[in-house]
Protein backbone atom coordinates (compact mmCIF):
# COMPACT_ATOMS: atom_id res chain seq x y z
CA UNK A 1 0.00 0.00 0.00
CA UNK A 2 1.05 3.32 -0.26
CA UNK A 3 1.07 4.42 3.26
CA UNK A 4 -1.03 5.17 5.84
CA UNK A 5 -0.63 9.03 6.63
CA UNK A 6 -3.98 11.07 6.37
CA UNK A 7 -5.14 13.47 3.97
CA UNK A 8 -6.27 16.51 4.41
CA UNK A 9 -10.16 15.83 4.14
CA UNK A 10 -12.27 18.83 2.22
CA UNK A 11 -15.08 18.89 4.57
CA UNK A 12 -16.34 22.02 3.32
CA UNK A 13 -16.83 20.64 0.15
CA UNK A 14 -15.07 24.26 -1.29
CA UNK A 15 -12.22 22.76 -3.26
CA UNK A 16 -14.15 20.28 -4.58
CA UNK A 17 -15.86 22.75 -6.01
CA UNK A 18 -13.07 24.66 -7.45
CA UNK A 19 -11.99 21.70 -8.78
CA UNK A 20 -14.81 20.56 -10.68
CA UNK A 21 -15.00 24.32 -11.84
CA UNK A 22 -11.29 24.97 -13.27
CA UNK A 23 -10.25 21.38 -14.12
CA UNK A 24 -10.09 21.00 -17.93
CA UNK A 25 -10.01 18.79 -20.40
CA UNK A 26 -8.88 19.08 -24.10
CA UNK A 27 -9.45 15.81 -25.51
CA UNK A 28 -8.33 17.16 -29.25
CA UNK A 29 -4.76 17.58 -28.06
CA UNK A 30 -4.93 14.89 -25.19
CA UNK A 31 -4.43 17.74 -22.83
CA UNK A 32 -5.99 18.09 -19.00
CA UNK A 33 -5.35 21.39 -17.24
CA UNK A 34 -6.31 21.67 -13.13
CA UNK A 35 -5.40 25.10 -11.66
CA UNK A 36 -7.83 24.74 -8.30
CA UNK A 37 -5.16 24.61 -6.30
CA UNK A 38 -4.20 28.09 -7.25
CA UNK A 39 -5.62 31.04 -4.92
CA UNK A 40 -7.13 33.02 -7.35
CA UNK A 41 -10.91 33.68 -7.14
CA UNK A 42 -13.08 34.36 -9.99
CA UNK A 43 -12.65 38.30 -9.21
CA UNK A 44 -9.01 37.92 -10.05
CA UNK A 45 -10.12 36.24 -13.58
CA UNK A 46 -12.61 39.44 -14.19
CA UNK A 47 -9.85 41.78 -13.56
CA UNK A 48 -7.15 39.93 -16.16
CA UNK A 49 -9.73 39.63 -18.63
CA UNK A 50 -8.97 42.50 -20.36
CA UNK A 51 -4.90 41.74 -20.52
CA UNK A 52 -6.11 37.98 -21.51
CA UNK A 53 -8.23 39.05 -24.35
CA UNK A 54 -5.36 42.26 -25.41
CA UNK A 55 -2.76 39.34 -25.35
CA UNK A 56 -4.92 36.81 -27.56
CA UNK A 57 -5.57 39.77 -30.08
CA UNK A 58 -1.63 40.57 -30.13
CA UNK A 59 -1.16 36.89 -30.75
CA UNK A 60 -3.58 36.89 -33.47
CA UNK A 61 -1.46 39.94 -35.21
CA UNK A 62 2.24 37.92 -34.62
CA UNK A 63 0.73 34.96 -36.22
CA UNK A 64 -0.50 36.88 -39.40
CA UNK A 65 3.10 38.38 -39.81
CA UNK A 66 2.97 41.30 -37.64
CA UNK A 67 6.52 42.83 -36.53
CA UNK A 68 6.68 41.43 -33.12
CA UNK A 69 10.16 41.58 -32.56
CA UNK A 70 10.33 45.77 -32.71
CA UNK A 71 14.10 45.80 -31.47
CA UNK A 72 15.33 43.96 -34.55
CA UNK A 73 12.50 44.68 -36.90
CA UNK A 74 11.96 40.86 -37.37
CA UNK A 75 8.67 38.90 -37.71
CA UNK A 76 8.22 36.01 -35.03
CA UNK A 77 7.06 33.21 -37.09
CA UNK A 78 7.96 29.70 -35.60
CA UNK A 79 4.18 28.59 -35.31
CA UNK A 80 4.37 28.78 -39.20
CA UNK A 81 6.71 26.09 -38.82
CA UNK A 82 3.58 23.30 -38.10
CA UNK A 83 1.01 25.11 -40.08
CA UNK A 84 2.86 26.50 -43.19
CA UNK A 85 -0.63 28.02 -44.72
CA UNK A 86 -0.49 30.56 -41.90
CA UNK A 87 2.84 32.13 -43.41
CA UNK A 88 2.79 36.13 -44.87
CA UNK A 89 3.67 34.81 -48.55
CA UNK A 90 4.08 32.09 -50.24
CA UNK A 91 8.13 32.34 -50.06
CA UNK A 92 7.97 31.80 -46.69
CA UNK A 93 5.12 29.00 -47.19
CA UNK A 94 7.44 27.31 -49.76
CA UNK A 95 10.40 27.34 -47.87
CA UNK A 96 9.45 25.84 -44.48
CA UNK A 97 7.67 23.17 -46.60
CA UNK A 98 10.59 22.46 -49.13
CA UNK A 99 12.79 22.14 -45.94
CA UNK A 100 10.58 19.55 -44.33
CA UNK A 101 10.45 17.93 -47.76
CA UNK A 102 14.43 17.67 -47.84
CA UNK A 103 14.68 16.77 -43.98
CA UNK A 104 12.71 13.29 -44.85
CA UNK A 105 14.44 12.63 -47.89
CA UNK A 106 17.76 13.25 -46.43
CA UNK A 107 16.57 10.83 -43.24
CA UNK A 108 15.90 7.91 -45.68
CA UNK A 109 18.55 8.50 -47.59
CA UNK A 110 20.88 8.11 -44.26
CA UNK A 111 18.51 4.56 -43.21
CA UNK A 112 18.92 3.55 -46.64
CA UNK A 113 22.37 3.63 -46.57
CA UNK A 114 22.11 5.42 -49.99
CA UNK A 115 24.46 8.25 -48.15
CA UNK A 116 27.25 6.44 -46.35
CA UNK A 117 30.07 6.92 -43.89
CA UNK A 118 32.70 5.85 -47.11
CA UNK A 119 31.87 2.23 -47.16
CA UNK A 120 29.71 1.80 -43.99
CA UNK A 121 26.63 3.41 -42.96
CA UNK A 122 26.02 6.01 -40.24
CA UNK A 123 25.04 5.18 -37.20
CA UNK A 124 25.27 8.01 -34.97
CA UNK A 125 24.93 11.71 -35.23
CA UNK A 126 26.68 14.17 -32.75
CA UNK A 127 25.12 17.36 -32.86
CA UNK A 128 27.33 20.46 -31.50
CA UNK A 129 24.93 23.69 -31.19
CA UNK A 130 24.42 25.61 -27.36
CA UNK A 131 21.19 27.22 -25.98
CA UNK A 132 18.32 26.51 -28.01
CA UNK A 133 20.14 24.39 -30.67
CA UNK A 134 20.74 22.05 -28.26
CA UNK A 135 18.11 21.97 -25.44
CA UNK A 136 15.10 21.16 -27.61
CA UNK A 137 16.81 18.43 -29.52
CA UNK A 138 17.93 17.13 -25.97
CA UNK A 139 15.16 17.07 -24.00
CA UNK A 140 12.79 15.03 -27.44
CA UNK A 141 15.50 12.98 -27.58
CA UNK A 142 15.13 11.70 -24.09
CA UNK A 143 11.04 11.89 -24.39
CA UNK A 144 11.27 9.39 -27.01
CA UNK A 145 14.26 7.67 -27.72
CA UNK A 146 13.97 3.84 -27.24
CA UNK A 147 17.24 2.19 -27.95
CA UNK A 148 15.27 -0.58 -29.15
CA UNK A 149 14.20 0.94 -31.91
CA UNK A 150 16.17 4.25 -32.58
CA UNK A 151 17.54 3.94 -35.92
CA UNK A 152 20.85 6.20 -34.95
CA UNK A 153 22.03 6.94 -31.62
CA UNK A 154 22.42 10.58 -30.95
CA UNK A 155 24.97 12.85 -28.46
CA UNK A 156 25.71 16.58 -28.19
CA UNK A 157 28.30 18.86 -27.68
CA UNK A 158 26.35 21.71 -25.95
CA UNK A 159 29.48 23.68 -24.67
CA UNK A 160 32.81 24.73 -24.66
CA UNK A 161 34.25 22.62 -22.04
CA UNK A 162 37.44 20.67 -23.07
CA UNK A 163 36.76 17.52 -20.64
CA UNK A 164 32.74 17.07 -21.56
CA UNK A 165 34.05 17.04 -24.95
CA UNK A 166 36.92 14.30 -24.39
CA UNK A 167 33.97 12.31 -22.59
CA UNK A 168 31.42 12.54 -25.63
CA UNK A 169 34.32 11.52 -27.68
CA UNK A 170 35.12 8.76 -25.57
CA UNK A 171 30.90 7.27 -25.68
CA UNK A 172 31.65 7.38 -29.50
CA UNK A 173 34.56 5.65 -29.76
CA UNK A 174 35.79 4.03 -32.59
CA UNK A 175 32.55 4.62 -34.11
CA UNK A 176 33.08 8.46 -35.07
CA UNK A 177 33.98 7.51 -39.14
CA UNK A 178 30.17 6.53 -39.06
CA UNK A 179 29.30 9.79 -36.96
CA UNK A 180 27.54 12.35 -39.17
CA UNK A 181 28.01 15.36 -37.42
CA UNK A 182 25.26 18.13 -37.00
CA UNK A 183 26.55 21.97 -36.97
CA UNK A 184 23.53 23.81 -35.70
CA UNK A 185 24.09 28.20 -35.10
CA UNK A 186 22.30 30.61 -37.11
CA UNK A 187 24.47 33.72 -37.73
CA UNK A 188 27.83 30.35 -37.60
CA UNK A 189 29.49 32.87 -35.21
CA UNK A 190 28.91 31.35 -31.87
CA UNK A 191 31.95 30.82 -30.45
CA UNK A 192 30.82 27.52 -28.01
CA UNK A 193 29.13 26.04 -31.60
CA UNK A 194 32.73 27.21 -33.15
CA UNK A 195 35.07 25.42 -30.29
CA UNK A 196 32.75 22.40 -30.75
CA UNK A 197 33.03 22.14 -34.72
CA UNK A 198 36.53 23.10 -34.52
CA UNK A 199 37.51 20.12 -31.76
CA UNK A 200 35.16 17.92 -34.14
CA UNK A 201 36.54 18.32 -37.12
CA UNK A 202 40.16 17.75 -35.38
CA UNK A 203 39.07 14.24 -33.73
CA UNK A 204 37.57 13.28 -37.49
CA UNK A 205 40.69 13.95 -38.97
CA UNK A 206 42.79 11.94 -36.54
CA UNK A 207 40.56 9.14 -37.45
CA UNK A 208 41.75 9.70 -40.90
CA UNK A 209 38.63 10.61 -42.10
CA UNK A 210 38.00 14.14 -43.98
CA UNK A 211 35.55 16.04 -41.18
CA UNK A 212 33.49 17.34 -44.20
CA UNK A 213 32.16 14.15 -45.89
CA UNK A 214 30.25 13.59 -42.57
CA UNK A 215 29.53 17.42 -41.70
CA UNK A 216 25.52 18.89 -42.00
CA UNK A 217 25.23 22.75 -41.44
CA UNK A 218 21.82 24.28 -40.02
CA UNK A 219 22.62 28.03 -40.70
CA UNK A 220 21.06 31.19 -42.07
CA UNK A 221 21.84 31.57 -45.35
CA UNK A 222 25.33 33.64 -45.66
CA UNK A 223 26.28 33.10 -42.62
CA UNK A 224 29.92 32.43 -41.80
CA UNK A 225 28.89 28.89 -41.15
CA UNK A 226 27.10 28.24 -44.27
CA UNK A 227 30.25 30.07 -46.03
CA UNK A 228 32.46 27.29 -44.80
CA UNK A 229 29.78 24.54 -45.70
CA UNK A 230 29.70 25.58 -48.78
CA UNK A 231 33.35 25.62 -49.70
CA UNK A 232 34.39 22.82 -48.26
CA UNK A 233 31.73 20.71 -50.06
CA UNK A 234 29.82 19.61 -46.45
CA UNK A 235 27.32 16.74 -46.79
CA UNK A 236 24.56 18.97 -46.87
CA UNK A 237 22.90 22.27 -45.52
CA UNK A 238 19.29 23.04 -44.13
CA UNK A 239 18.44 26.65 -43.49
CA UNK A 240 17.15 28.70 -40.27
CA UNK A 241 15.37 32.05 -40.69
CA UNK A 242 15.36 35.58 -38.68
CA UNK A 243 12.21 34.43 -37.64
CA UNK A 244 12.73 31.65 -35.91
CA UNK A 245 14.24 32.21 -32.66
CA UNK A 246 16.86 29.55 -30.99
CA UNK A 247 14.71 29.00 -27.91
CA UNK A 248 11.40 28.33 -30.39
CA UNK A 249 13.30 26.39 -33.10
CA UNK A 250 12.59 22.88 -32.56
CA UNK A 251 10.28 22.54 -35.14
CA UNK A 252 12.91 23.93 -37.25
CA UNK A 253 15.74 21.90 -39.10
CA UNK A 254 17.59 22.74 -35.47
CA UNK A 255 14.82 19.84 -34.06
CA UNK A 256 13.33 17.73 -36.81
CA UNK A 257 16.67 17.20 -38.42
CA UNK A 258 17.86 15.32 -35.49
CA UNK A 259 14.51 13.76 -34.56
CA UNK A 260 14.18 12.39 -38.38
CA UNK A 261 17.59 10.73 -38.06
CA UNK A 262 16.69 9.31 -34.89
CA UNK A 263 13.26 7.42 -36.62
CA UNK A 264 11.31 9.79 -34.61
CA UNK A 265 7.46 10.98 -36.26
CA UNK A 266 8.05 14.07 -37.12
CA UNK A 267 4.81 14.89 -38.48
CA UNK A 268 2.97 13.48 -35.65
CA UNK A 269 5.28 16.04 -33.22
CA UNK A 270 4.32 19.42 -35.73
CA UNK A 271 0.58 17.90 -35.92
CA UNK A 272 0.52 17.87 -31.97
CA UNK A 273 2.00 21.67 -31.97
CA UNK A 274 -0.20 22.76 -35.04
CA UNK A 275 -3.66 21.25 -32.72
CA UNK A 276 -2.06 22.62 -30.04
CA UNK A 277 -1.70 25.84 -31.47
CA UNK A 278 -5.42 25.81 -32.37
CA UNK A 279 -6.76 25.21 -29.27
CA UNK A 280 -4.63 28.30 -27.75
CA UNK A 281 -6.54 30.65 -30.67
CA UNK A 282 -9.61 30.56 -28.50
CA UNK A 283 -10.57 33.23 -26.94
CA UNK A 284 -12.89 32.28 -23.79
CA UNK A 285 -10.06 32.11 -21.06
CA UNK A 286 -10.73 28.66 -20.15
CA UNK A 287 -10.83 26.76 -23.42
CA UNK A 288 -7.50 28.33 -24.23
CA UNK A 289 -4.77 26.41 -21.94
CA UNK A 290 -1.68 28.49 -22.80
CA UNK A 291 -4.06 31.97 -21.82
CA UNK A 292 -4.77 30.10 -18.24
CA UNK A 293 -1.18 28.80 -17.89
CA UNK A 294 -0.09 32.57 -18.63
CA UNK A 295 -2.95 33.84 -16.40
CA UNK A 296 -1.93 31.54 -13.54
CA UNK A 297 1.79 32.97 -13.99
CA UNK A 298 0.66 36.67 -13.80
CA UNK A 299 -1.46 35.56 -10.36
CA UNK A 300 1.32 33.88 -8.71
CA UNK A 301 3.94 36.50 -9.41
CA UNK A 302 1.46 39.47 -9.30
CA UNK A 303 2.08 40.39 -12.79
CA UNK A 304 6.25 41.07 -11.82
CA UNK A 305 7.76 37.54 -11.68
CA UNK A 306 7.37 37.37 -8.22
CA UNK A 307 7.55 33.82 -7.54
CA UNK A 308 9.73 30.66 -8.74
CA UNK A 309 8.02 28.00 -10.92
CA UNK A 310 9.47 24.79 -9.57
CA UNK A 311 8.46 22.28 -12.83
CA UNK A 312 8.09 18.67 -11.41
CA UNK A 313 7.74 16.26 -14.60
CA UNK A 314 6.49 12.55 -12.89
CA UNK A 315 7.95 10.61 -16.08
CA UNK A 316 11.79 9.87 -16.67
CA UNK A 317 11.08 10.94 -20.25
CA UNK A 318 10.26 14.43 -19.31
CA UNK A 319 13.04 14.79 -17.08
CA UNK A 320 15.08 17.31 -19.15
CA UNK A 321 11.68 19.68 -20.10
CA UNK A 322 12.81 21.99 -17.18
CA UNK A 323 15.91 22.30 -18.39
CA UNK A 324 13.73 23.71 -22.12
CA UNK A 325 12.06 25.64 -19.93
CA UNK A 326 14.30 27.50 -18.34
CA UNK A 327 15.56 29.10 -21.33
CA UNK A 328 12.21 29.45 -23.18
CA UNK A 329 10.75 30.99 -20.06
CA UNK A 330 13.66 32.83 -18.75
CA UNK A 331 15.36 33.72 -21.78
CA UNK A 332 12.41 35.46 -22.95
CA UNK A 333 11.02 36.71 -20.22
CA UNK A 334 13.99 38.08 -18.42
CA UNK A 335 14.01 41.69 -19.49
CA UNK A 336 15.43 44.69 -17.53
CA UNK A 337 12.67 47.31 -19.57
CA UNK A 338 9.16 47.02 -21.03
CA UNK A 339 8.20 48.12 -24.54
CA UNK A 340 7.57 51.76 -23.28
CA UNK A 341 11.40 52.14 -22.24
CA UNK A 342 10.45 51.78 -18.18
CA UNK A 343 12.78 49.97 -15.91
CA UNK A 344 10.68 46.77 -15.00
CA UNK A 345 13.26 44.10 -14.26
CA UNK A 346 10.94 41.22 -15.16
CA UNK A 347 11.20 37.49 -15.45
CA UNK A 348 10.16 34.11 -13.56
CA UNK A 349 12.63 31.85 -12.46
CA UNK A 350 12.36 28.51 -13.31
CA UNK A 351 13.97 25.04 -11.61
CA UNK A 352 13.32 21.75 -11.12
CA UNK A 353 13.98 18.14 -11.23
CA UNK A 354 12.06 14.83 -11.78
CA UNK A 355 9.19 13.01 -9.50
CA UNK A 356 9.28 11.31 -7.36
CA UNK A 357 12.97 11.97 -6.88
CA UNK A 358 12.31 15.60 -6.25
CA UNK A 359 10.35 14.59 -3.16
CA UNK A 360 14.31 13.18 -1.53
CA UNK A 361 16.15 16.24 -2.79
CA UNK A 362 13.82 19.53 -1.87
CA UNK A 363 10.49 19.07 -1.70
CA UNK A 364 11.21 19.10 1.95
CA UNK A 365 11.93 22.99 1.69
CA UNK A 366 8.98 23.54 -1.00
CA UNK A 367 6.95 22.42 1.73
CA UNK A 368 8.20 24.24 4.73
CA UNK A 369 10.70 27.23 3.53
CA UNK A 370 10.04 30.09 1.88
CA UNK A 371 6.85 30.32 0.16
CA UNK A 372 8.58 32.03 -2.85
CA UNK A 373 6.97 29.69 -5.62
CA UNK A 374 4.42 28.17 -7.61
CA UNK A 375 4.77 24.37 -8.37
CA UNK A 376 3.79 22.66 -12.03
CA UNK A 377 2.95 19.33 -11.85
CA UNK A 378 3.25 17.11 -15.37
CA UNK A 379 1.77 13.89 -15.14
CA UNK A 380 1.15 11.30 -17.71
CA UNK A 381 -1.61 8.64 -17.79
CA UNK A 382 0.16 5.86 -19.31
CA UNK A 383 3.00 3.87 -17.38
CA UNK A 384 4.61 1.64 -20.13
CA UNK A 385 4.09 0.47 -23.38
CA UNK A 386 3.90 -3.06 -21.60
CA UNK A 387 1.70 -4.58 -19.22
CA UNK A 388 2.95 -3.62 -15.65
CA UNK A 389 4.15 -5.84 -13.21
CA UNK A 390 2.86 -5.88 -9.53
CA UNK A 391 5.55 -4.85 -6.68
CA UNK A 392 2.76 -5.61 -4.52
CA UNK A 393 -0.93 -6.92 -5.00
CA UNK A 394 -2.32 -5.35 -7.37
CA UNK A 395 -0.05 -2.04 -7.23
CA UNK A 396 2.27 -1.38 -9.58
CA UNK A 397 5.63 1.08 -9.62
CA UNK A 398 3.32 3.62 -12.03
CA UNK A 399 0.91 3.54 -8.61
CA UNK A 400 3.33 4.47 -6.76
CA UNK A 401 4.37 7.28 -9.08
CA UNK A 402 0.93 8.63 -9.58
CA UNK A 403 0.28 8.20 -5.65
CA UNK A 404 3.84 9.94 -4.79
CA UNK A 405 2.73 12.69 -7.22
CA UNK A 406 -0.86 12.89 -5.65
CA UNK A 407 0.79 12.88 -2.00
CA UNK A 408 3.43 15.98 -2.94
CA UNK A 409 0.67 17.92 -4.30
CA UNK A 410 -1.42 17.69 -1.29
CA UNK A 411 1.32 17.62 1.06
CA UNK A 412 2.05 21.54 -0.38
CA UNK A 413 -1.85 22.42 -0.89
CA UNK A 414 -1.66 21.54 2.97
CA UNK A 415 1.03 24.17 3.27
CA UNK A 416 -0.77 27.17 1.24
CA UNK A 417 2.02 26.21 -1.58
CA UNK A 418 0.09 26.71 -5.09
CA UNK A 419 0.02 24.63 -7.61
CA UNK A 420 -0.99 23.80 -11.53
CA UNK A 421 -1.27 20.48 -12.84
CA UNK A 422 -0.66 19.53 -16.64
CA UNK A 423 -1.72 15.55 -17.86
CA UNK A 424 -1.08 14.11 -21.16
CA UNK A 425 -1.78 10.56 -21.92
CA UNK A 426 1.17 9.02 -23.10
CA UNK A 427 4.63 10.59 -23.75
CA UNK A 428 4.65 10.40 -27.67
CA UNK A 429 5.59 12.52 -30.70
CA UNK A 430 1.97 13.94 -30.78
CA UNK A 431 2.43 15.15 -26.63
CA UNK A 432 5.81 16.01 -27.48
CA UNK A 433 4.46 18.99 -29.85
CA UNK A 434 1.48 19.94 -27.77
CA UNK A 435 3.79 20.30 -24.49
CA UNK A 436 6.03 22.48 -26.99
CA UNK A 437 3.34 24.60 -28.48
CA UNK A 438 1.58 24.98 -24.91
CA UNK A 439 4.81 26.45 -23.53
CA UNK A 440 5.61 28.48 -26.39
CA UNK A 441 2.10 30.22 -26.69
CA UNK A 442 2.36 30.64 -23.06
CA UNK A 443 5.43 32.35 -22.87
CA UNK A 444 3.90 35.29 -25.87
CA UNK A 445 0.67 35.53 -24.33
CA UNK A 446 2.14 36.07 -20.30
CA UNK A 447 4.62 38.74 -22.13
CA UNK A 448 1.98 40.77 -24.11
CA UNK A 449 0.16 41.19 -20.52
CA UNK A 450 3.18 42.96 -18.75
CA UNK A 451 4.10 44.80 -22.19
CA UNK A 452 7.70 43.05 -22.43
CA UNK A 453 9.59 41.67 -25.84
CA UNK A 454 10.00 38.20 -25.64
CA UNK A 455 11.54 37.50 -28.81
CA UNK A 456 15.51 39.44 -28.21
CA UNK A 457 18.03 38.58 -25.89
CA UNK A 458 20.28 41.42 -25.21
CA UNK A 459 21.46 39.83 -21.74
CA UNK A 460 23.05 37.18 -23.54
CA UNK A 461 24.77 39.19 -26.20
CA UNK A 462 26.03 41.75 -23.37
CA UNK A 463 27.58 38.29 -21.67
CA UNK A 464 29.12 37.25 -25.41
CA UNK A 465 30.55 41.06 -25.56
CA UNK A 466 31.87 40.92 -22.35
CA UNK A 467 33.69 37.10 -22.85
CA UNK A 468 35.23 38.49 -26.27
CA UNK A 469 36.74 41.70 -23.54
CA UNK A 470 38.27 39.41 -21.66
CA UNK A 471 39.64 36.56 -24.27
CA UNK A 472 41.28 39.84 -25.97
CA UNK A 473 43.15 40.76 -22.46
CA UNK A 474 43.94 37.27 -22.23
CA UNK A 475 45.76 37.19 -25.76
CA UNK A 476 47.67 40.85 -24.55
CA UNK A 477 48.78 38.94 -21.13
CA UNK A 478 49.90 35.80 -23.05
CA UNK A 479 51.86 37.93 -25.68
CA UNK A 480 53.53 40.35 -22.43
CA UNK A 481 54.63 36.74 -20.92
CA UNK A 482 56.48 35.74 -23.98
CA UNK A 483 57.88 39.38 -24.37
CA UNK A 484 59.22 38.60 -20.46
CA UNK A 485 60.03 35.00 -21.00
CA UNK A 486 61.40 33.24 -18.06
CA UNK A 487 60.47 36.57 -16.04
CA UNK A 488 58.53 36.49 -12.85
CA UNK A 489 55.95 39.16 -12.97
CA UNK A 490 53.21 40.42 -10.56
CA UNK A 491 49.81 40.48 -11.47
CA UNK A 492 50.07 45.05 -11.37
CA UNK A 493 53.20 44.13 -13.61
CA UNK A 494 51.11 42.25 -16.22
CA UNK A 495 48.13 44.13 -16.22
CA UNK A 496 50.18 47.20 -17.09
CA UNK A 497 52.14 45.43 -19.97
CA UNK A 498 48.82 43.53 -21.12
CA UNK A 499 47.22 47.30 -21.03
CA UNK A 500 44.76 46.24 -18.75
CA UNK A 501 46.15 48.50 -15.09
CA UNK A 502 42.58 48.75 -14.17
CA UNK A 503 41.10 45.16 -14.64
CA UNK A 504 43.99 43.28 -12.48
CA UNK A 505 41.05 40.50 -11.55
CA UNK A 506 40.01 40.06 -14.55
CA UNK A 507 43.92 39.08 -15.31
CA UNK A 508 44.45 37.25 -12.14
CA UNK A 509 41.82 35.04 -12.96
CA UNK A 510 43.11 34.41 -16.31
CA UNK A 511 46.87 33.72 -15.00
CA UNK A 512 45.38 31.47 -12.50
CA UNK A 513 43.40 29.71 -15.00
CA UNK A 514 46.72 28.98 -17.80
CA UNK A 515 49.15 28.01 -14.68
CA UNK A 516 46.74 25.31 -13.68
CA UNK A 517 47.02 23.99 -17.57
CA UNK A 518 50.63 22.53 -17.73
CA UNK A 519 50.26 22.46 -21.75
CA UNK A 520 49.86 26.50 -21.49
CA UNK A 521 53.75 26.52 -19.90
CA UNK A 522 52.71 29.34 -17.23
CA UNK A 523 54.26 28.93 -14.19
CA UNK A 524 53.44 30.45 -10.89
CA UNK A 525 54.93 31.11 -7.27
CA UNK A 526 52.16 30.43 -4.08
CA UNK A 527 51.83 33.21 -1.83
CA UNK A 528 49.44 35.98 -1.46
CA UNK A 529 48.15 37.28 -4.59
CA UNK A 530 49.99 40.75 -3.96
CA UNK A 531 53.28 38.88 -3.83
CA UNK A 532 52.43 36.13 -6.54
CA UNK A 533 54.59 35.77 -9.91
CA UNK A 534 53.69 34.66 -13.06
CA UNK A 535 56.17 33.62 -15.66
CA UNK A 536 56.24 31.52 -19.40
CA UNK A 537 58.46 28.52 -19.06
CA UNK A 538 61.44 27.98 -20.64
Amino acid sequence: MLGSAPLMTDKSGKLWKKFETYYQEYPDIGLTLDISRMNFDAAFLRRIAPKVDAAIKEMRGIDAGAVANKDEKRMVGHYWLRNPSLAPDPEIREAIENTILKIKSFARDIHSGKIRAGTKRFQNILLVGIGGSALGPQFVSNALSDPSRDKMAIFFLDNTDPDGMDRVFAKIGSELSQTLCIVISKSGGTKETRNGMVEAKKRYERAGVRFETRAVAITKEGSDLDKLARSRKWLERFPMWDWVGGRTSECSAVGLLPAALQGFDIDAMLNGAKACDEQTRESELLKNPAATVAAMWYWAGNGKGAKNMVVLPYKDRLELFSKYLQQLIMESLGKAKDRKDRLVNQGITVFGNKGATDQHSYIQQLREGPNDFFATFIVVGKDRKAISLEIEPKTTSGDYLHGFFLGTRQALHENGRESITIGIKEVSPFAVGVLIALFERAVGLYASMININAYHQPGVEAGKKAAEVVLGIQTRVIKALRKNRGRKMTLAALASAAGARNQKETVFWICEHLASNPDRGVVRSTGPISQRRYSLAG
